[in-house]
């Protein structure tokens, strides 16, 4: 049975790390997916670490929005047919597909769905991925349409671009209790401002370059988190919107999010365990 005593509830203050630029601040700033090049650092930037107040949106999940917030949570999500999450292609094959129907039930409109990747994480030394301590955002809007040209081709991808597209990231707790460690915070798109969303080169081994982004701590933001989080619930984080492209759009259409420390958290609490699965979405 599930102990839940221990979950740590309600709003909480907690470090969370921010961009800090490279030291020669005329640098673009990078990062190297996997094992850099020898004599390049794996990234050129560093932390900026700032206590936040994060709030519980435990009980008042429906208040948000992808169109407002860039994050919604989804409840009663059924059990998976894929129980392991050990081996990618099974996860493939029996999760991807209620993912994509996830996303074209749960986004108003969207039409398509076509999933690219996806990332477990373990708290867990000896993981391959742990969770990122790091505030982000995983595409950019350059990024984002290098992506769909990646994937489909000429007209197809013309059309595609002419229309609404985003991404979106679908992330669970993988723990058969509600999570306790390593929590994971998402900011409201309508508190970020334009000048806090720094560009980051994104390096990996096959030579593919992508953009993600980091964030400037801004006292604006409104944080936020699901306390105890279980397998049955979602978290959609909405990484970028073409409608934020439009002018006037007030959809701002991506969402900073890091994983956190809370103070709360029990020494011995169940390390979590999560996967992340991100889709480009489009429509209507």
């Amino acid at each position: 049975m599930a102990v839940t005593a221990s979950v740590p509830r309600g709003d909480v203050t907690a470090t969370l790390n921010y961009y800090n630029p490279p030291a020669d601040k005329s640098a673009a700033p990078f990062n190297f997916v996997d094992t850099p090049p020898a004599g390049q650092p794996q990234r050129n930037y560093s932390d900026a670490a700032h206590e936040t107040l994060i709030r519980d949106v435990r009980g008042q999940e429906s208040a948000f929005s992808l169109d407002r917030d860039a994050f919604q949570v989804l409840r009663d999500v059924p059990e998976s047919a894929e129980r392991a999450f050990l081996d990618d292609e099974a996860i493939r094959r029996n999760y991807y597909p209620e993912v994509e129907r996830l996303l074209l039930d749960s986004i108003p409109g969207s039409n398509r769905v076509r999933i690219f990747d996806h990332t477990i994480r373990r708290a867990d030394p000896a993981a391959s991925r742990n969770p990122v301590t790091r505030v982000h955002i995983d595409q950019t809007a350059p990024s984002v349409e290098k992506r769909v040209r990646r994937y489909f081709e000429g007209d197809e991808a013309e059309a595609l671009l002419r229309g609404r597209y985003r991404i979106v990231n679908v992330w669970r707790p993988l723990n058969k209790n509600p999570v306790e460690s390593f929590p994971l915070a998402f900011a409201s798109t309508s508190t970020l401002e334009d000048a806090d969303v720094i560009p980051i080169e994104h390096r990996y081994a096959d030579g593919y370059l992508g953009q993600t982004a980091a964030i400037r701590h801004n006292a604006a933001q409104k944080w936020y988190y699901l306390s105890g989080m279980t397998g049955s619930e979602r978290v959609l984080l909405e990484c970028f919107d073409s409608e934020s492209l439009k002018p006037g759009s007030k959809i701002g259409g991506r969402v900073p999010h890091s994983a956190f420390v809370d103070p709360r958290t029990r020494p011995d609490a169940e390390g979590r365990e999560s996967i992340e699965v991100r889709a480009l979405v489009f429509g209507p």
